[in-house]
């Protein structure tokens, strides 16, 4: 599958592709296959979306990404309101997920980057386990100062993994990656957010009922009460999001 054909929404100035999760899995190992340096993989949520408004260089970074990815309900929601056919999500930790189960056969090396010390090697530990075949080529936590950066990049040059899991925290891991693109020698990489930290079973995922309902926001919201002012973008999302359509017409 080649990128180029895939259909894009564009959300209030985002572009993002409209493919469901095969078809994620698909391009990136394609990706991989071609070993170009480096092709960024963005999963988009609500919230970032609407943080675009205010940050134009965020915005450019996403829609000069090689692969954008509806990440949670509220991008999905707002492609089907802007008339385009989007089926279903594809969140960081899902396509993560995907990509390792597709890399075992592969024989791909993964390297993760980001969380507290010690959850990356964690992770990498269980991802080994649970697929069995997966590389995992080398870890660094994400709480490294800047004058650290240039030994983190040797390092991840070093070891030449297939895919790069940067769990630096959205838009922060964006930037980050942008920025250090010319440097990295790694075909793919690609923002995960907080995954590291629900693989290595430091925090849970939403159980399965409130992923299948689309609740899963409202599961962290729960369980991480200091989320809410984050959430609160979510109202102002909408609204923008229904601007846009109505504007349109």
């Amino acid at each position: 599958m080649i990128i180029k054909d895939i259909a894009t929404a564009s959300i209030l100035g985002c572009k993002v592709h409209l493919v469901n999760m095969a078809e994620a899995v698909q391009i990136v190992e394609h990706m991989v296959q071609c070993g170009q340096d480096c092709s960024q993989v963005v999963t988009l949520n609500a919230e970032i979306i609407y943080q675009t408004k205010k940050e134009e260089e965020l915005q450019s970074i996403i829609n000069h990404a090689s692969l954008v990815t509806t990440d949670g309900i509220g991008t999905v929601w707002a492609a089907r309101t802007l008339g385009y056919t989007q089926k279903e999500r594809v969140s960081g930790i899902d396509l993560l997920h995907e990509l390792c189960d597709s890399g075992a056969t592969r024989g791909w090396k993964i390297y993760l980057l980001g969380a507290a010390p010690g959850v990356a090697e964690k992770a990498g530990q269980k991802l080994e386990q649970r697929y069995p075949g997966i590389n995992v080529c080398g870890s660094w936590h994400g709480y490294f100062p800047q004058q650290d950066e240039p030994e983190i990049i040797e390092d991840i040059n070093s070891k030449s993994p297939d895919i790069l899991f940067a769990a630096l925290g959205a838009p922060k891991q964006e930037y980050w990656i942008d920025q250090k693109r010319t440097a990295l020698k790694v075909p793919v990489c690609m923002g995960v957010g907080g995954s590291f930290d629900v693989i290595a079973g430091i925090k849970k995922r939403a159980p399965k009922v409130f992923i299948a309902l689309n609740l899963e926001w409202l599961y962290r919201l729960l369980t991480e009460p200091s989320r809410w002012k984050r959430q609160l973008a979510l109202p102002a999302f909408v609204v923008a999001v229904l601007k846009q359509k109505y504007s349109r017409k």
